[in-house]
């Protein structure tokens, strides 16, 4: 078990304010919405509303204390794991199989109320994990909502925000350099974001914004497949945001799967960046230098990009100059997860965690890609440079925009 020092009131007031986050988040769903199947590969959403206090549970208090005797074993079990089948594979429980709201929420409370007595004794990356875990679900639940019917959500629908000029599809030169990846040892990250190591990136060209609805129009009125954000009616698009419909926002970034992704890369003679080239092109400068984020060392703030549950939707692609790279490359974190080429694979060094081994090393299938960047409804926590993401190539849901490079 890990010898991290015990908790500290900083991260306790983390912990808090993750579950306010995510308490926040659910005030979004009527009451009948909880057991619903917004998307068909993913639980019911009562599993989330349980899930989040369960790991808790399961890390903080029987892998990290142990010793301690679980009140509520068949809740632990029931709300575990998660689930990631193939799309279209949908799981076959019925509403009646779940127990209701209210059964939910007491396991939460009580789970709370313990783990509360007991966090100065935990380890502090077994808190580290369980914190940033809950954050992760708060874009998971952001996009698991998006997809319900309107009149099972709470919210106001978008007002205009978004120009009716599309910018420039330019692409930047970025010199040969090299790409640190990789969390630095003694800090905290998940297992796959270890050993830090370095890789030298030659000269290529990247486009200077995200691809956008757009651009990616023009592919879709050749017989490309029109994104899952996507909706048509009357021989007009739409996008679909979380709260309501907007005519198609020409200058936002365009949502897609990886396949869609590489598909217009490959339609416009071009592809999608490595792992290592989005480094090269996010965090360095042209003095050979590198950064913690795009704009400079300074921490995340609204100035520098859509992030951090600041918007349900995207923002134009040319907004937040303020957090252009060193190159001028924009909207490297934030606005959208981006794709990139590389498949989700394990560093050099790579050890599971003890107490979590199936986090990362069950997806290392040639069946996920990284992506890079951020959301609109990632937490600033994640902005790490270190950190990774990871889809399958297929799955249409996740607020998931790309650029391109030319080599």
């Amino acid at each position: 078990m890990s010898t991290l020092p015990a908790v500290n009131q900083v991260l306790r007031e983390r912990m808090l304010s993750a579950r306010a986050r995510t308490d926040q988040t659910f005030q979004i769903l009527k009451p009948e919405a909880y057991y619903s199947r917004p998307i068909h590969e993913r639980h019911r959403l009562i599993f989330y509303l349980g899930h989040l206090e369960a790991f808790d549970w399961n890390q903080i208090v029987r892998q990290g204390l142990g010793g301690v005797s679980s009140f509520h074993p068949e809740f632990d079990r029931l709300f575990e794991f998660g689930i990631d089948p193939p799309v279209g594979k949908a799981a076959e429980d019925q509403p009646s199989d779940w127990p209701s709201v209210e059964e939910v929420r007491a396991y939460g409370q009580r789970t709370r109320v313990i783990i509360d007595k007991l966090l100065d004794e935990a380890p502090e990356q077994i808190v580290q994990v369980a914190l940033e875990h809950r954050l992760m679900h708060a874009e998971t639940l952001a996009y698991l909502f998006h997809n319900l019917p309107y009149d099972q959500k709470l919210g106001t629908p978008p007002g205009k925000k978004h120009s009716s000029e599309r910018s420039p599809a330019s692409m930047i030169q970025i010199p040969r350099g090299t790409a640190t990846l990789g969390q630095k040892a003694g800090e905290f990250g998940w297992d796959n974001e270890f050993d830090e190591h370095q890789v030298e990136v030659r000269r290529f060209a990247i486009l200077k914004n995200k691809v956008t609805n757009g651009d990616y129009l023009e592919f879709v009125r050749t017989g490309a497949e029109p994104p899952h954000f996507w909706t048509r009616r009357n021989e007009e698009w739409f996008y679909r945001g979380m709260f309501g419909e907007i005519p198609l926002p020409l200058n936002a970034p365009v949502y897609v799967t990886y396949v869609q992704a590489s598909a217009y890369a490959s339609w416009i003679g071009r592809e999608l960046p490595t792992e290592a080239q989005f480094h090269r092109a996010a965090y360095g400068t042209p003095s050979g230098e590198e950064r913690n984020y795009p704009w400079g060392d300074s921490p995340p703030s609204p100035a520098y990009g859509n992030f951090d549950f600041q918007d349900s939707d995207p923002v134009d692609v040319d907004a937040n100059p303020a957090g252009d790279s060193a190159f001028g490359v924009s909207h490297l974190v934030g606005n959208g997860w981006e794709w990139t080429r590389t498949p989700f694979a394990p560093f050099a060094g790579f050890q599971p965690f003890p107490f979590y081994p199936g986090y990362s090393q069950n997806f290392f299938d040639e069946e996920h890609y990284v992506m890079k960047g951020a959301s609109p409804q990632t937490a600033s926590c994640f902005l790490r440079r270190s950190f990774r993401n990871w889809f399958r190539p297929n799955y249409p849901y996740v607020y998931a925009s790309f650029r391109v490079v030319e080599n």
